[in-house]
């Protein structure tokens, strides 16, 4: 935890705010924060700065706060991520979170699992829960817009167009010829494939649509790892 994310209901004051539950124990147990320590804090989808410690019980603590700060800029990137099954979808929320990616879509693919769609995971707290812990982790505050569609080739033929549109429009793909750039200075739109990659047909769909294919190397990765990588060498 890189920032104690706050939200309107854990203030009693103003400048005043007492945590409990899975903030509460960080501070205490993993960073043994005590009276007069300050800790970086910022508001959902607020201001950021630092919170004092000036209370303590045994099941909360107690911050005197100065948010004063913007929170960092938005990574220019819309990400388009095939489905991961529950466990990695997790990760990918987190890690594309704590980079700073502000839209982010989950989409159907031919390799995607029907029964991944049904998952709890992908129900309202438990995604908001994946947020808050990828904010917290990249010190940001704001809340991102995640999407999911259903349907491949409607969201690509339909949707893809004008979210690409102002971009540069990649598909990660190991069969790709062209290397994945590097440093870019422009808006990114990213697809990212199943485990077992897009086929063929939504590669070139895909690509009709504004998105090139580009490869990291002939190492395939696992979703998780692949976003990273991309987005590291992206950003």
């Amino acid at each position: 935890m890189n920032l104690v994310l706050l939200f309107e209901t854990d203030f009693t004051a103003a400048d005043t705010a007492v945590l409990r539950g899975r903030r509460f124990e960080h501070l205490r147990r993993i960073l043994r924060a005590g009276l007069g320590d300050r800790v970086k804090a910022g508001l959902l989808n607020g201001r950021i700065g630092a919170g004092e410690v000036t209370g303590l019980t045994d099941e909360s603590i107690q911050l005197r706060l100065e948010l004063t700060a913007p929170p960092p800029a938005a990574l220019p990137l819309t990400l388009v991520c095939a489905l991961p099954r529950p466990h990695t979808l997790k990760k990918v929320i987190q890690a594309a979170v704590a980079f700073g990616a502000k839209r982010i879509y989950f989409i159907a693919a031919r390799k995607v699992e029907k029964s991944y769609w049904s998952s709890p995971a992908l129900t309202e707290p438990a995604l908001r829960e994946q947020i808050f812990l990828g904010l917290e982790q990249g010190g940001d505050t704001v809340m991102p817009e995640i999407g999911f569609r259903r349907a491949f080739k409607v969201f690509a033929e339909d949707e893809l167009p004008g979210i690409v549109n102002g971009t540069r429009g990649l598909t990660a793909h190991p069969a790709a010829a062209d290397v994945c750039p590097s440093r870019v200075s422009e808006p990114v739109t990213l697809c990212v494939g199943p485990e077992g990659g897009f086929t063929d047909y939504e590669v070139e769909l895909l690509a009709q649509h504004g998105c090139r294919p580009v490869h990291l190397g002939k190492r395939p990765l696992r979703t998780e790892f692949a976003v990273c990588a991309l987005l590291g060498r992206l950003f």
